[in-house]
């Protein structure tokens, strides 16, 4: 895994009361949640892991993953996979070379996600091509004030 210290990045943040808050990262500096079956590969259910290591990368994910690495954002795996599934995981992701900072397993299965946080959280749907993100307005559902 290529690893990075990121605590050195992170400013400190207050709220309205002067509180300090949980710190944010650099204005122009993004966390990115990358989902790994389906996403940066074909989708493997966690039924098959037999199939996990010899699934092919897409190459527009490798390349654009890796240029977000580089750029200094921070590329962090989210997957369904299990905790069994992390030998067989991190294996895969450097025999192709991904560069990122960590993988978080047990992402609930079934889609239809719902992220609540008091963050800013900017979701974009994996369509079957990376590229660089362009910025587009849509309607989104947000709590009612």
């Amino acid at each position: 895994m290529q690893q990075k210290n990121l605590s050195n990045k992170l400013v400190a943040a207050f709220n309205e009361k002067g509180e300090t808050i949980s710190p944010l990262l650099p204005e122009k500096q993004k966390n990115f949640l990358i989902d790994i079956d389906g996403t940066i590969c074909d989708d493997v259910p966690n039924e098959e892991p037999e199939r996990m290591s010899i699934v092919p990368p897409y190459p527009d994910a490798l390349k654009i993953v890796n240029k977000w690495f580089e750029e200094g954002h921070v590329i962090t795996f989210f997957t369904s996979r299990t905790e069994e599934h992390r030998t067989i995981t991190e294996a895969w992701l450097e025999k192709h070379g991904f560069k990122y900072h960590g993988i978080l397993f047990g992402k609930p299965r079934g889609g239809n996600y719902h992220w609540i946080d008091n963050h800013i959280v900017k979701a974009t749907r994996f369509k079957g091509k990376f590229t660089d993100l362009v910025i587009r307005t849509h309607e989104i559902e947000v709590f009612h004030t």
